[in-house]
């Protein structure tokens, strides 16, 4: 095993989209372009103005390196020998421990610095919505670290199927209902045309929205998609450069799963820029979504809603359509309609490779993991993983010594009786 965890926290964050080939404006309905002011009334400024920002690097408060410094960054990166020895490859799989934050997941990277932007701007609560409950409990974390409330709404399914999600957010002192909920005025319309409303995160979005412009003490706070959300991910990315660089090594594959995109983008931005830059050979970057909610391998490139009361400004993205409902599956966090629009442009341009794979063989591909590591990733971190297996068992058969860099982005300790359920364990 080899455990890295030497190297600084970064102390400016990397934004892609000056490096982007191109990046469609956002859109009001009569086809205005967004402005930050625009903005205002729903994001904390900083956040606005860190979205429109047309800086490749933007420099992190210290207040917030403390902060860092508090939830375990640098986090370390680890060889996944023993998954190497099982599947007979050549490959040399490396994966940045991203579940090591208080709450188990990558999301705190983003939660803390938009609950303390919130915090200096004097916002009293933030709201959001939350699919498997990582976001939700990084939120709550977050919110309680900077003395304000939080309100979650959780997909109604999510919030069935794991009841501990919420009792971590409930420990930090948020507010946590099932969405649809009673509180919305959208809520109460869709419950009353179906009271077994399994939920989404379009509607979980659209209830969060809705209750921060209903109180003016409040603003909304997202997980996911939009670019400042990204640009505070990035600190993965950096710290894993700087960690493969002093063990000598070079990423010929990047994977992460993507649900909205912010644990893939946080990865695999840093790098991809670079590339974009010309300062680096060439990488297959890969994007594992589910089969069951496919909209990158099966959606269209075009401007939609982010929510699904259409509440939203338009994104040019990826999307299955504001008004989808996908099935059930047990990765929350990867049942959403759209893609970031950034993503989007890499996907569009093929610079991203889109994979989907089915939830029974990636949490087939969770069950080796914890076989041959000792750990039992999250339902969305297995997406990742099956795709790397893949991959590996790939350079078996050609023998290749390819490097496979992955994001290893939360653990699935409160998400066992999904596999349970799938595995028959």
């Amino acid at each position: 095993m080899i455990y890295v965890r030497e190297g600084n926290i970064p102390k400016k964050w990397y934004n892609i989209v000056p490096d982007l080939p191109y990046f469609p404006p956002y859109k009001l309905p009569n086809g205005e372009e967004v402005r930050e002011e625009h903005l205002y009334r729903i994001f904390p400024r900083e956040c606005v103005r860190q979205e429109f920002s047309k800086e490749r690097y933007i420099d992190i408060p210290e207040d917030l390196i403390e902060a860092y410094e508090r939830i375990g960054r640098p986090t370390p990166l680890y060889r996944a020998r023993r998954l190497e020895k099982a599947l007979k490859t050549p490959a040399r799989i490396y994966y940045k421990r991203e579940d090591l934050s208080p709450t188990g997941s990558h999301k705190t990277n983003t939660a803390i610095a938009q609950a303390y932007y919130a915090m200096k701007e004097g916002v009293k609560r933030l709201t959001t919505e939350t699919g498997a409950g990582q976001w939700g409990s990084a939120l709550a974390y977050s919110t309680a670290m900077m003395g304000i409330k939080a309100l979650i709404f959780m997909v109604r399914v999510s919030y069935n199927q794991k009841p501990y999600r919420k009792y971590v957010m409930k420990m930090y002192g948020a507010d946590v209902v099932p969405s649809p909920s009673e509180l919305t005025e959208f809520g109460r319309r869709l419950l009353k045309e179906n009271p077994d409303h399994p939920g989404s995160l379009g509607v979980a979005i659209s209830e969060a929205l809705e209750a921060a412009l209903s109180d003016e003490n409040t603003k909304y706070s997202l997980g996911s998609v939009l670019n400042h959300v990204l640009i505070h991910q990035s600190i993965i990315g950096q710290e894993a450069m700087e960690q493969l660089s002093s063990i000598g090594e070079k990423p010929d594959v990047l994977v992460g799963c993507v649900g909205g995109g912010s644990n893939f983008a946080g990865l695999t931005y840093p790098f991809i820029g670079r590339m974009l830059r010309k300062e680096c050979e060439k990488m297959d970057v890969i994007a594992v979504e589910p089969t069951e909610v496919p909209s990158m391998t099966k959606g269209e490139y075009r401007y939609d809603h982010a929510d699904a009361a259409a509440m939203t400004p338009l994104l040019k993205m990826f999307t299955l359509g504001y008004n989808f409902v996908p099935p059930p599956i047990y990765a929350g966090g990867l049942r959403y309609h759209g893609l970031a629009p950034s993503l989007s442009v890499l996907v569009k341009e093929g610079i991203v490779k889109p994979v989907a794979i089915d939830q029974k063989e990636s949490f087939s591909a969770a069950k080796l993991f914890a076989e041959t590591e000792g750990l039992i990733p999250a339902p969305e971190t297995s997406h990742a993983i099956a795709a790397v297996i893949r991959r590996a068992v790939e350079d078996r058969e050609k023998g290749e010594e390819e490097v496979i860099l992955f994001n290893y982005s939360g653990h699935g300790l409160l998400d066992l009786e999904g596999y349970r359920v799938v595995l028959s364990l």
